[in-house]
């Protein structure tokens, strides 16, 4: 008998509508229910493609004894941290700061108020690891609640209210100043060496395994070798930049034959993945892509940026043009390889390949070629310790072992041959959630793709899902955006797509989405706005513990640091001086982090350089159908100009086209060949 979550529309609360536990999607009916039995909240928050959250529903959701411990002891909701990552972003806090990690399946235990007074993530069926069983858990939960409650609410309470202080960004310390041309000399040195005494000079990337791709730290580094062009930490935070990105592109994360990238590596050299496929990585590394050719016009880098854009287009994109959230880690094992694997499922079936199977498809010269390129060995090439499960055991996750071989001629067809047959493999599931914000990610490295490369198929691929997403989520009467067609929008929906519409602007001069993007900003101000500057995560909530203001970059970046970036180039547009300041104000609100730890931040920190220079524009003057204009668009799209916006203006008396480097409200004498421009812009 299918529980309230059947009528759920994420997928993700629907993989859990058959369990036998009496799960509430988060709202009101389920406080009340629990104020009514006086019991304490489970609250389980996870993730479609997240492959401990799959084993916890099957381990423990859909046992029959379990459930009967959580239905006569609690009041379960099941969260998608995706739909809801106001909610997510409060109660991890909470997990974090009580045992010092956190992570997916979260399992948290609330009073009926809401307030938490327990947490962890996964929980196995029976103690393991130094991890009680789930059951142990809820037993244990159970009897405090009904033998010692009051210790309970005491702890809920100071916990709430060290999560208000700690969830409020800390004021600037007395006599600092907040002015971003003082912190612009204080935290960007400080952010560059402590990048630089986390980067792998072997195999790239930040920090140790597990590695994680880091766009926000690509961002700040590209634009502090801007401002430091010409000296050597120029060249040392570009290489920081281009050595991850090919390193990423050389290893198991990267999909060797589709394209698109994986979540992040349990290795340091990027060999063996963690295989789900999630569109804000898609996203966000085709614009680290981009700029990175833009600064150094390597054409791996520009097909690295056209091969991401180009996966998400032939595999997570709706009828409608919409962006799928993401692919799942797990898929059904190939019947081949069932003995090696001893299952039905697991994480990365569908990637894996023997050498058996690739002799078997390709033709001996080939065939021998394929397996030294891409690391292929006969017992597998997945060390135990990287295995600990055993889970790769005789199989090959691919990767480029020996790059000249890979570039063999002979090879382009043996890829095809095997990405046909790959495609006869059950495929791991797709989230199908098309969320506003993520696919405002997805706009901008399509448009900005678009843009400097001068692919006019991703051009119209942003502008068909800007489409989408304005005829779907947005209400112009009520002024209102919506993260999917049932949730309203969050401050990063409205800050990601406002993002995306600017860069669409910048690729196509249509004014239409330049218009959008000022009304979402004005939105975004009425709905979220904080004092003192910044922005909550979310509207005002009663059903929420606390309102957050987001202050940190990581997966995703913080809508506070996009925001920056939209009001500076509004307010560049508009002439108005009044977004300047509000961009100004999110500097201030998050100064003493900016100043203490900068690496918390790096997309904000990258920020702080527009914000302390005077306005900058680029005036390309001329008949936009003209093939003098489109040429100097060309030029200045082909370059690293941050800070810099592209804005037309009426053909000169000439009618030749011309630019205008344009600061501080003062023009340089106009160039007019594509040779002039771009010596202009060095």
């Amino acid at each position: 008998m299918p529980n309230r979550l059947a009528a759920a529309a994420s997928p993700y609360l629907q993989l859990h509508a058959s369990n036998p536990v009496d799960w509430y999607p988060w709202g009101e009916a389920a406080f009340a229910r629990a104020r009514e039995l006086d019991r304490p909240i489970f609250l389980s928050i996870g993730y479609y493609t997240c492959h401990w959250c799959h084993v916890m529903e099957r381990e423990s959701f859909s046992e029959a004894a379990c459930a009967e411990l959580l239905n006569d002891n609690f009041v379960s909701i099941k969260v998608d941290r995706e739909e809801r990552p106001d909610i997510d972003r409060l109660y991890m806090s909470f997990v974090q700061a009580t045992t010092g990690g956190g992570g997916w399946p979260m399992s948290v235990f609330l009073t009926p108020d809401r307030k938490p007074f327990h947490g962890g993530t996964y929980y196995p069926p029976r103690d393991r690891h130094g991890l009680p069983s789930f059951s142990r858990l809820l037993r244990t939960i159970a009897a405090a609640w009904r033998d010692d409650r009051p210790r309970l609410l005491a702890a809920a309470n100071d916990v709430s209210a060290y999560l208000e202080q700690a969830l409020t960004p800390a004021a600037a310390a007395a006599g600092a100043s907040t002015s971003a041309a003082v912190m612009l000399q204080d935290s960007w040195p400080k952010l560059f060496a402590e990048l630089k005494a986390s980067y792998d000079p072997a195999s790239g990337g930040f920090g140790g395994a597990p590695k994680f791709p880091r766009p926000v730290a690509h961002a700040f580094l590209l634009r502090y070798a801007k401002l430091h062009q010409g000296e050597p930490e120029a060249g040392e935070a570009i290489a920081m930049v281009t050595s991850s990105l090919r390193a990423m592109v050389r290893g198991g994360v990267h999909d060797q034959l589709a394209g698109g990238f994986h979540r992040y590596a349990v290795d340091a050299a990027w060999r063996v993945p963690h295989f789900e496929k999630m569109l804000y990585d898609q996203a966000q590394l085709a614009s680290s892509f981009v700029e990175a050719w833009q600064v150094t016009h390597a054409s791996d880098l520009a097909e690295a940026a056209s091969s991401t854009c180009d996966f998400v287009l032939h595999e997570m994109t709706s009828s409608e043009g919409g962006f799928y959230s993401a692919q799942d880690a797990d898929s059904p094992v190939p019947e081949n390889h069932r003995e090696l694997s001893g299952s039905h499922e697991g994480e990365g079936a569908y990637y894996l390949w023997t050498q058996e199977e690739i002799n078997g498809l390709l033709q001996p010269e080939p065939a021998a070629l394929f397996c030294r390129a891409y690391g292929v060995k006969t017992d597998g090439n997945v060390a135990m310790p990287l295995d600990p499960q055993g889970e790769f055991r005789g199989r090959n996750i691919l990767y480029l072992a020996d790059e000249a071989a890979s570039q063999d001629p002979k090879l382009t067809e043996a890829r095809a041959l095997l990405y046909a047959r790959r495609r006869e493999r059950p495929a791991p599931p797709i989230d199908t959630k098309i969320l506003t914000a993520w696919n405002g990610l997805m706009i901008s490295a399509l448009a900005q793709t678009a843009a400097a490369l001068d692919e006019p198929s991703f051009r119209a691929a942003a502008m068909r899902a800007a489409t989408f997403i304005e005829a779907s989520r947005w209400d112009r009467s009520a002024q209102l955006l919506r993260r999917t067609a049932e949730v309203d929008g969050f401050a990063e929906d409205y800050a990601y797509l406002i993002q995306g519409l600017l860069d669409l602007h910048q690729a196509s001069l249509e004014p239409h989405w330049l218009e959008w993007a000022h009304l979402l900003q004005q939105a975004q101000e009425e709905r979220f706005a904080a004092p003192g500057g910044g922005y909550y995560s979310s509207q005002p909530d009663p059903e929420l513990l606390l309102r957050v203001r987001e202050d940190y970059d990581g997966a995703e970046p913080s809508p506070n640091s996009v925001a920056v970036s939209n009001l500076l180039r509004l307010g560049l547009w508009y002439e108005n001086e009044g977004w300047r300041e509000k961009a100004e104000a999110v500097i201030t609100a998050f100064a003493d982090k900016l100043r203490t730890m900068p690496q918390a931040l790096p997309l904000l920190c990258a920020q702080l350089e527009a914000v302390a220079a005077p306005p900058r524009r680029l005036m390309i003057a001329g008949d936009p159908a003209a093939s003098d204009t489109h040429a100097l668009l060309a030029i200045a799209r082909r370059r690293f100009l941050p800070g810099y916006w592209i804005m037309p203006a009426a053909a000169p008396a000439s009618g030749r086209a011309a630019a205008y480097l344009c600061e501080d409200y003062t023009c340089q004498l106009p160039v007019t060949t594509p040779e002039a421009l771009e010596q202009a812009l060095i």
